[in-house]
């Protein structure tokens, strides 16, 4: 269930606003008193996958929603152990290292196998092989060069982007080409939430929220029965959402320009469109609602990088899967099956 409470924006509509910029924030939640009193709320904090990650229960006692809440961190945290390209014992560090993993995880097997699923329905702009344009611009401050000699480096690279380059078995990942390296940035977040979601489940949570750095999955409503509330804001202007989203078993991603830049002049992010080796530079944010959270979080990074009018047209073809998009002159597009009932 996704429903959307907007001002002044119709259906498949668009909106000029000069200073807007799209989040996702699940802060304070208005419960009727009696919901606290039948179903009290648990929740803790850890930093994991280079950000916060943050759970909420509801469960009939402290042992049970803690003992829950503590399952699903040690998912996510397994996941980590797996997915991470900066601890130097995790599997995806060691495949870009080596060039080879042997005997992979079923959780590694799972992200790279998506991967290269998510490059072929993309068209190629889901691409986890960016890594390497990545540490150009990023280690390699890139930036600081003229445009020519810019090119001359990312064309020296260029033979290295490509998820099909990546040979996957089930006892072995090996990359094709030396110097190829992955990130998996754009899905393990997504992919984790949802893991954490299926522990909570599995430990009799029926009401939950995962939220790991802004890759949301909510589990079942909130006690009650009311969908969770999931504001879309300007950050200019905290008091100001531009919508306001109601979940049950969904979850939801953005994707923004904003939150990490390469540059001063923050020209250059860290959202590279495989298709020009640059950052993509159509949207300033996008904004998925999907049943999963690797789906979610892939689609985020993949719509933005195609640009509003690609992207929403991929989303509008896809089933249970909504989308609420910003372009770089601040023009907001939303995909048809958002209601415009307040929930």
């Amino acid at each position: 269930m996704s429903q959307l409470k907007t001002s002044g924006i119709s259906r498949r509509s668009f909106l000029r606003d000069a200073g807007l910029f799209l989040v996702v924030m699940c802060g304070s939640f208005a419960f009727a008193g009696n919901f606290f009193k039948s179903l009290p709320r648990f929740k803790k904090t850890h930093p994991l996958m280079g950000t916060f990650a943050r759970i909420t229960v509801y469960a009939p006692d402290e042992e049970s929603g803690m003992d829950a809440i503590d399952a699903a961190f040690s998912r996510i945290m397994e996941i980590e152990s797996r997915a991470s390209i900066f601890d130097e014992n995790a599997e995806a560090f060691l495949l870009n290292r080596d060039g080879y993993l042997n005997n992979p995880s079923d959780d590694l097997l799972r992200l790279a196998t998506m991967s290269q699923n998510y490059y072929r329905q993309t068209g190629g702009y889901f691409d986890i092989t960016v890594q390497p344009l990545l540490d150009l611009w990023d280690t390699g401050e890139l930036w600081k060069e003229s445009s020519e000699i810019q090119q001359e480096k990312i064309n020296l690279v260029a033979g290295l982007i490509g998820s099909d380059k990546i040979n996957i078995a089930s006892d072995r990942i090996s990359f094709m080409t030396e110097g190829m390296k992955i990130t998996l940035g754009a899905i393990a977040k997504g992919y984790a939430a949802s893991e954490a979601v299926r522990v909570l489940e599995s430990k009799g949570i029926e009401h939950a929220m995962v939220d790991i750095g802004g890759d949301i999955s909510v589990l079942g409503s909130r006690p009650g029965g009311e969908p969770w509330q999931i504001a879309i804001i300007n950050p200019n202007d905290a008091s100001q959402p531009l919508a306001t989203l109601s979940l049950s078993n969904k979850s939801i991603t953005t994707s923004g320009n904003y939150q990490r830049y390469f540059t001063p002049d923050m020209k250059v992010h860290h959202i590279m469109n495989p298709k020009t080796d640059y950052s993509a530079n159509e949207c300033i944010s996008a904004t998925i609602i999907a049943e999963d959270g690797t789906l979610a979080d892939t689609l985020a990074t993949s719509v933005f990088a195609m640009g509003p009018k690609t992207g929403l047209e991929m989303v509008e073809a896809l089933d249970n899967t909504e989308c609420l998009l910003v372009n770089a002159d601040r023009m907001v597009y939303k995909s048809s099956g958002l209601s415009d009932k307040s929930g």
